[in-house]
């Protein structure tokens, strides 16, 4: 495998090579590799964009940084040029086997900085992962919402994080009360986050091309909405309010209440109109609704 040549950068000094669209094609063509749509995995396949995410991250050398879906190592190798410790998380075994090999090849003086795990990132022990500071992924559409909140819940060592997803899914962790897109992510995502929307990246830039364009997705840690009531507490009345969103949320919390005169309580004890509905309401509130149903 050879690597693309070196671009140069706006001062005309050469950057590290990076992946190329054939190379990528041909390393997969070496190892039997199809891209399956089970793990879905679409590999980047254009060094610009490696390093606009990379850029977006905006890492300053110091970090321990969590990539999760490495597939062939087109971003791995971005990372490994501007942090000081990448952690590598891959379900595929194929391509957790090769990628230490991608990198020993074309970063020999940062192979040892990185460090593959073969797992599922929703399975595995958050002790394998070891203590990272930013998340940076180009994340498999089909699990993008649940893997970035569960390493949100079981990492609290990170502090940030730029992941790349379906536009939709893009558009709906950023998404405010009283928009149509506004959910469950939206709401979940907000618990200890801030997220904004960073960019958009069109389909091109993959093999195989998705049907899509994707979404970067920036996000920054802060402290949990409330020091009250249990993340998993508020996210069951999320999920409830939620579940049917056309009833108003007396209606649709009166199970998680017990009946619907103990979720008008609840909700007017809050401080919230009981004949509201969930897409109106911001995290803060759902959390003083759990606090509410717990007395």
């Amino acid at each position: 495998m050879n690597p693309t040549d070196p671009a140069d950068d706006a001062d005309g000094a050469s950057l590290p090579p990076l992946l190329s669209a054939a190379h990528i094609r041909d390393l997969a063509a070496g190892l039997s590799v199809h891209p399956t749509k089970q793990w879905g995995q679409n590999f980047v396949i254009d060094p610009n964009t490696i390093r606009r995410i990379v850029g977006l991250a905006e890492l300053d050398g110091s970090e321990h940084v969590l990539e999760v879906g490495p597939g062939l190592g087109s971003l791995t190798l971005g990372l490994l040029d501007e942090a000081a410790q990448v952690t590598a998380v891959e379900i595929d075994p194929t391509l957790a086997a090769q990628l230490p090999e991608t990198i020993q090849t074309m970063r020999p003086e940062k192979a040892e900085n990185l460090t593959v795990v073969q797992d599922d990132a929703l399975r595995a022990a958050p002790e394998r992962l070891g203590a990272p500071s930013v998340l940076v992924a180009n994340l498999p559409y089909n699990v993008a919402v649940p893997v970035v909140l569960h390493l949100l819940q079981v990492l609290p060592s990170l502090q940030k994080g730029l992941v790349m997803v379906q536009e939709e899914v893009a558009d709906r962790l950023c998404a405010g009360p009283g928009s149509k897109i506004y959910g469950v992510p939206s709401v979940k995502a907000a618990w200890d986050t801030r997220m904004r929307k960073a960019g958009v990246v069109g389909k091109k830039v993959f093999w195989p091309e998705p049907r899509i364009s994707s979404g970067l997705v920036r996000f920054d840690r802060r402290e949990p909405i409330s020091s009250e009531v249990t993340r998993e507490e508020t996210f069951a009345v999320i999920d409830a309010a939620f579940a049917q969103r056309r009833k108003t949320l007396r209606a649709a919390l009166s199970g998680l209440a017990g009946s619907g005169p103990a979720a008008e309580e609840a909700l007017r004890a809050a401080g919230v109109e009981p004949s509201a509905r969930g897409e109106t309401l911001d995290a803060a509130a759902y959390a003083q609704i759990a606090l509410a149903l717990r007395r």
